[in-house]
């Protein structure tokens, strides 16, 4: 049965795949969704939440749960995840990813296939990781990247993290990309920060992509502008 022949109850609960735009924040998505629901529906109000943010700058997989379901949020969130990006050597920028300008442009020269393969896997396994300061961890009640934007300086602290697996899918220096599964917590943009200051040359993030949340995989997503133009192919009154 396609997603256009079934229909979804709402309020009762469902669990949507979606395919997140590039330089949308994981709350235009729900905000989106829930708004398209509500107007569809003709009710005030609908529960929707998601299993875990996406970077305005990150595009792919997440899961958004509606009623009840919500209740099913933190289990997903504790799932396995898997991610393809693309860093950049020589360079860093203070969010890790293109959001900011470069700086601190260094040579790469030295940097060999052969020694960022040494290096990714020194990320393998359980270490600590710490947080970006543009990141929405949560500090005295505000968003880390609140205080980041305003200026101010923040010190976070090192987090327990596993990754599981590094694949290298290309390297064509000064670009690197690859595919990372990992646990909750993780934040590739903090490993493409370690990854540069090992390598000695820096290095940020110019693409991520989400492919995958446990078994629930990117290529069975929805996008969100489908999704609202059937949106009365969704809905059961």
């Amino acid at each position: 049965m396609s997603n256009l022949e079934k229909k979804y109850d709402f309020l009762g609960g469902e669990v949507l795949l979606f395919d997140k735009n590039l330089e949308w924040t994981s709350f235009d998505l729900v905000q989106r969704v829930r708004n398209g629901l509500c107007r569809e529906m003709r009710i005030k109000k609908l529960k929707v939440g998601h299993a875990g943010t996406l970077d305005p700058l990150a595009t792919g997989l997440m899961i958004l749960c509606t009623g009840k379901s919500t209740k099913l949020i933190e289990s997903f969130q504790d799932r396995e995840k898997e991610y393809v990006a693309t860093l950049k050597l020589g360079a860093t920028t203070p969010s890790f990813d293109l959001e900011t300008e470069e700086e601190n442009h260094t040579d790469f020269g030295h940097v060999t296939p052969e020694l960022v393969e040494q290096v990714l896997a020194r990320f393998v396994g359980e270490t600590e990781q710490v947080p970006p300061v543009f990141s929405a961890v949560k500090v005295k009640g505000k968003r880390a990247f609140d205080y980041a934007r305003n200026g101010e300086e923040l010190k976070l602290q090192p987090k327990k993290i596993v990754i599981q697996r590094i694949i290298i899918e290309s390297i064509d220096i000064p670009f690197v990309t690859i595919r990372v599964v990992c646990g909750k917590g993780t934040y590739v943009r903090a490993l493409a920060r370690d990854v540069g200051l090992e390598l000695g040359c820096g290095a940020y993030l110019t693409g991520l992509r989400r492919t995958r949340i446990g078994e629930f995989k990117v290529e069975d997503a929805l996008s969100v502008e489908h999704f609202i133009k059937n949106i009365g192919s969704f809905v059961t009154i």
